[in-house]
């Protein structure tokens, strides 16, 4: 049973130093050379994110899989693919080095190191496309009374409220996001239906 979304890891669109430095100019050049670019990915979500930016983009990038988020973030730096998406907790230090360039953060809704970063949708002119984060939540056993769930809402928020909380979880890159248990409850029934017509256009499959 849902109780609360607790945090969210908001990824960022990164290219190396050499690359496009806007999104736009990113989007200019994939359609000027449909199948030259590629995209790195060594997660499922990063994965899903490129192909959901780029079919809703008219864009065509190729993917190209790795072990990893270290290896992914490595083939970057190396120049084997010129796109990534991973977590700003990951890049950030690669970006205030100098090192990679974010053209945009895949979520609207954040604060702290990406606050001036600008939204995928944004930058792209897309305002359909929709925010993309990884969130984490809580959940009871089925048939557990309903004013326990109530109370570990309440708790779970009171805490997540701290500003010294928020900052400590904000600093490794997990954005507090709290909701009351019927909320949660149709955001799951959102994320899900949204993701598996994904996983059904690109036939990916997952364990």
């Amino acid at each position: 049973m849902p109780i609360t979304t607790t945090t969210k890891t908001v990824s960022a669109l990164v290219v190396g130093m050499d690359g496009p430095k806007s999104v736009k100019e990113l989007m200019a050049k994939a359609k000027s050379e449909p199948g030259k670019l590629n995209y790195g990915a060594g997660t499922i979500t990063a994965q899903l994110m490129g192909y959901r930016f780029h079919k809703a983009a008219g864009l065509d990038i190729v993917y190209v899989p790795f072990k990893g988020t270290p290896e992914t973030v490595n083939g970057l730096l190396t120049g084997s693919v010129q796109i990534i998406y991973a977590a700003n907790v990951t890049v950030n230090p690669l970006i205030e080095s100098g090192k990679v360039r974010a053209l945009a953060k895949l979520d609207r809704r954040t604060a702290g190191s990406m606050e001036n970063i600008p939204a995928l949708a944004d930058a792209a002119g897309l305002p359909d496309l929709e925010d993309m984060s990884v969130w984490l939540g809580l959940v009871a056993p089925k048939g557990t009374p309903k004013p326990i769930i109530d109370k570990l809402q309440q708790k779970v928020a009171q805490i997540m409220a701290d500003p010294a909380m928020r900052d400590k979880s904000e600093r490794i890159g997990a954005f507090p996001m709290i909701s009351g248990p019927e909320e949660f409850g149709q955001f799951i029934r959102q994320e899900a239906g949204r993701w598996q017509k994904v996983l059904q256009e690109t036939n990916i499959k997952y364990d």
